[in-house]
């Protein structure tokens, strides 16, 4: 195949995604690896250019998709998306949606009963969960209420930090020892070495952390390594020209933000990408909150991410455990929707403003989050406390 002849257009993710019978059948946690060589694209000249017609990401919908990605805080659900509401307003439109996702604070009972005889396992999003969503990535750091909160979360309840963001980075922010973390939307995940024959088969690898412990990485886009560093090359040199432009690379994905550029040139901003993933099939694009992500094409995502730490944790019987992800972006539906699937944990949507969802329940902001993971060590703390006297009046 002449790879300068490659038509091929770049697989949109978001919001159509890819469906099995287009990637072929698959079981298990194994990723899926579109078939064929790998390569490349050091043999290809991509110029720094103009882009090209806008009309393709207005044709394949990409900035509709950016825009429906980051709506103004002011607009509500459909059926009301175009018309700006009063504060008042938007606070009713937004106890209304509160019908269908109940809060976590108002409902804690309600998901304290449910975990009766099951084990509470934690799984965060980061950004617009623990931080703030702030127009600079690289300062979107934790309060220290919050760690404090994460902190004591983790004595009690297993718990994992899933995040589009590279892992160490995310380590790097939250700075906690006691979680698991997983980065690039679950792609690269450190979890505690187990002598488990049943990860074996999983292309799991012996490492250590920084504290010299050792621990299993799983890191299914591994062979994506080297042209993901080419494409975030790429995509450096040819939006460096646009003012606002952030892109990161997160190791096994790479990010561009346009949170920060001014919304008339995000049609520019889409056909630079576009016209950069011409050059990759292999690789695929999603949309964030004001970012567009570009991915190896495999299939796995926090979703996947959630089961494989499950299992690795020695929690493969649903009626044992009891999921809790707490995130508020596109990326963390596909955790929601396994979480949903036959009842088997709760997805919590972190949202100031009512949208659709896979989640169960429902949180305003970072400062509930931070409640209801305060909420969760009281409760255990009670527990403790109870059981205690329990076993003090036994000996009496």
């Amino acid at each position: 195949m002449d790879l300068k002849s490659t038509k091929a257009s770049p697989v949109l993710t978001d919001p159509s995604p890819i469906n099995n019978s287009r990637l072929g059948h698959h079981s298990g946690l194994f990723p899926y690896s579109q078939s064929g060589p790998s390569f490349s694209t050091s043999m290809l000249s991509i110029p720094r250019r103009k882009p090209g017609k806008l009309d393709d990401v207005w044709s394949n919908g990409w900035l509709d998709a950016m825009k429906s990605s980051s709506p103004p805080r002011k607009k509500v659900l459909k059926g009301f998306t175009n018309v700006e509401l009063s504060s008042d307003d938007g606070e009713i439109a937004y106890c209304s949606w509160m019908i269908k996702y109940l809060s976590a604070l108002n409902s804690f009972q309600q998901i304290m009963d449910s975990a009766k005889n099951r084990n509470i396992v934690m799984f965060l999003d980061y950004d617009g969960t623990l931080s703030p969503i702030v127009d600079d990535p690289d300062r979107a750091f934790m309060s220290a209420d919050m760690r404090s909160a994460v902190k004591n979360v983790a004595k009690y309840f297993p718990t994992a930090i899933i995040s589009g963001r590279n892992r160490d980075k995310v380590f790097e922010l939250v700075g906690l020892t006691e979680l698991y973390y997983a980065g690039s939307h679950g792609m690269d995940i450190m979890f505690p070495a187990r002598e488990t024959a049943s990860l074996d088969h999983l292309n799991c690898v012996k490492s250590t952390d920084l504290q010299g412990k050792e621990v299993n990485l799983f890191q299914p886009a591994s062979e994506f390594l080297p042209m993901i560093n080419e494409i975030f090359r790429s995509l450096v040199e040819i939006t460096k020209g646009i003012e606002g432009v952030k892109v990161e690379n997160h190791k096994f994905c790479v990010s561009v933000h346009y949170r920060n550029v001014d919304e008339i040139v995000w049609p520019v901003v889409a056909q630079y990408v576009h016209d950069t993933l011409k050059y990759y099939p292999r690789l695929r694009l999603t949309h964030g909150r004001k970012v567009l992500e570009v991915r190896p094409m495999i299939d796995w995502d926090k979703g996947k991410a959630v089961e494989f730490l499950l299992q690795s944790l020695g929690y493969s019987n649903n009626n044992d455990v009891l999921p809790i992800y707490i995130g508020d972006d596109r990326t963390d539906e596909d955790a929601f929707k396994v979480l949903r699937k036959g009842n088997r944990g709760y997805g919590i949507l972190v949202s100031s403003v009512p949208k659709e969802s896979n989640a169960f329940f429902s949180l305003r902001d970072t400062s509930e989050v931070k409640e209801f993971l305060e909420s969760l060590v009281r409760m255990k703390q009670q527990d403790a406390k109870i059981l205690g006297e329990e076993q003090r009046a036994i000996f009496i």
